[in-house]
């Protein structure tokens, strides 16, 4: 009987910890990525979550190499989704899916005006994980992976289940999608522009009132943009990660560190675009995104204004 296979597009940690977890239990996994050393890592040993084995996967630049692909993950950077369609254009099977499990807004919109809706399904992930090194994924904490209820996602969904992803079918996706945007949105660039780690933002005064400011101002968006949270109160929520994974950098300043780029246009872009569309207030999000935009670190004087902004 032929095996399960699966296309991974990306090289990152979670891709990295997708592919480990998926050869574990036997499925035939190819990985297509442009990180030559990633590449080169996952040919030769394989891919591995930190402290356990390592298992064989396939890992390819070209996606001539990967044709035709029935099932692939999609797990990158938000910058990256429009070169990720063009590939999957190639290699996806005519009744393949796709499924997205990035960061921030419109990566399902940006794949299917290539690939068509019927060929595209959104996910979120909220397991916390860093790269230890190519093909390494450091564990950072678990959690459950919502996939939206898409005719084609079943397949998928059973065997990410077997991997031992925690996986939960929802008729409607949006509301985890904004879930984990209001809590980037308000950890992210901050611990980006204060160059500190998520846990550090709690114990600040100053800090902490912003990342409650930013969560509220997103959360106003959603509510705006017609949808429910799928928590009752934004700020708590963004404490609770950021106090869950206190002692991570976040992946938007590991990228500035790296000097690659950000996913701040994703995130904390389009909290201010639709808020404004919508006239929500989103000054503390058009500031942080304008000092991650330009690398910036965020004063304290720029820092005081936004916490006193918040509470007039």
């Amino acid at each position: 009987m032929k095996s399960k296979e699966i296309l991974i597009v990306g090289t990152g940690a979670l891709a990295t910890i997708f592919a480990a977890r998926l050869s574990a239990v036997g499925t035939d996994v190819t990985l297509l990525g442009t990180w030559r050393a990633a590449l080169d890592v996952f040919n030769t040993r394989g891919a591995q979550v930190e402290g356990e084995a390592a298992y064989p996967v396939r890992a390819v630049a070209d996606p001539a190499d990967c044709t035709p692909a029935r099932l692939a993950l999609v797990l990158i950077k938000c910058w990256q989704t429009e070169r990720a369609a063009q590939q999957l254009a190639a290699c996806l099977a005519p009744d393949g899916l796709a499924l997205s499990l990035q960061n921030g807004l419109g990566n399902d919109a940006v794949l299917a005006r290539t690939l068509g809706l019927q060929r595209v399904a959104t996910g979120i992930t909220t397991l916390g994980v860093t790269l230890a090194a190519p093909g390494v994924a450091r564990m950072a904490g678990e959690g459950p992976l919502w996939l939206e209820s898409h005719p084609g996602v079943g397949p998928l969904a059973e065997m990410l289940q077997e991997a031992g992803f925690p996986v939960e079918m929802v008729e409607d996706i949006r509301p985890h999608v904004w879930g984990k945007l209001v809590v980037n949105a308000a950890i992210n660039p901050l611990t980006t522009i204060l160059c500190v780690k998520n846990g550090d933002l709690l114990t600040d005064p100053l800090a902490l009132a912003l990342l409650g400011r930013l969560a509220r101002e997103a959360a106003a968006v959603a509510h705006a943009h017609g949808v429910t949270l799928p928590f009752p109160g934004p700020e708590r929520a963004a404490e609770e990660v950021a106090k869950r994974t206190g002692g991570n950098l976040s992946s938007m300043l590991r990228d500035v560190m790296r000097g690659a780029p950000t996913e701040v246009d994703a995130i904390s872009g389009e909290v201010v675009r639709l808020g404004e569309a919508y006239g929500v207030d989103v000054r503390g999000n058009q500031l942080v995104w304008e000092l991650v935009q330009k690398q910036k670190r965020l004063s304290s004087a720029e820092l005081s204004d936004m916490v006193r902004l918040g509470q007039s």
